[in-house]
């Protein structure tokens, strides 16, 4: 099956099982999802979720960010991976949306990504559903079921990223990242996967793929 009916397929599938997916990270507008979205690295949105009420209740615009101290900022969010880092990036994104975009986050990529802690695929999640512009954000999740399933070589996130933009139409782009995150989460797991019973890699995974997995996993 080429690549592009196999992702119209599971384009189909996915409409019925999250038919308008919600972006899992709380959040109000583009400031309070770029720092959301910043804050779930090597984390999950869980956690997130559990310290940003404290986090926006203290500073959810840039200025009273920008104007809380690093170690404050650290305390509320301590819990997350990576909790140092991400506090000065949070302090130090916030005053440069200050400098230099009036304290508003910027609509383009290039500005997003000269911002402190904010790379490609954090920049990508704020396009697509603060701005509605097209992206095709990728997450470990996406990355690994784009392989699995025959979507792309998965030699890295930046080629995978290439390859879903090629077979999925733009239009789609914003609901797809979510809805291949959730599938990913509730049906398709990484590890001890029965792949014959599952409602994708089932027939997209091909069968060398689903003996690989299943003698690893021992099934």
């Amino acid at each position: 099956m080429k690549r592009i009916d196999k992702a119209l397929r599971i384009g189909r599938v996915l409409d019925e099982l999250f038919p308008v997916p919600a972006v899992p990270l709380l959040h109000s507008d583009p400031f309070t999802l770029l720092v959301a979205v910043m804050l779930s690295a090597q984390t999950t949105d869980k956690k997130v979720n559990e310290v940003t009420p404290e986090l926006f209740s203290l500073a959810a615009r840039p200025k009273k960010m920008a104007a809380l101290p690093v170690d404050r900022i650290l305390r509320v969010i301590r819990t997350l991976g990576l909790a140092p880092t991400k506090a000065r990036n949070l302090k130090a994104m916030s005053q440069l949306l200050l400098d230099r975009h009036a304290g508003r986050v910027p609509a383009d990529f290039e500005s997003l990504e000269n911002l402190p802690g904010v790379g490609h695929k954090t920049a990508s999640v704020v396009m697509v559903q603060a701005f509605g512009q097209p992206a095709f954000p990728v997450d470990t999740h996406i990355h690994r079921l784009a392989e699995r399933w025959g979507l792309s070589s998965g030699k890295n996130v930046v080629q995978t990223e290439r390859d879903l933009k090629k077979v999925f139409a733009k239009n789609e782009w914003a609901r797809r990242h979510l809805q291949i995150i959730y599938f990913g989460r509730v049906h398709c797991p990484a590890r001890r996967h029965d792949m014959e019973a599952c409602l994708i890699c089932s027939w997209a995974a091909s069968s060398a793929r689903k003996k690989r997995e299943g003698s690893r996993h021992g099934m």
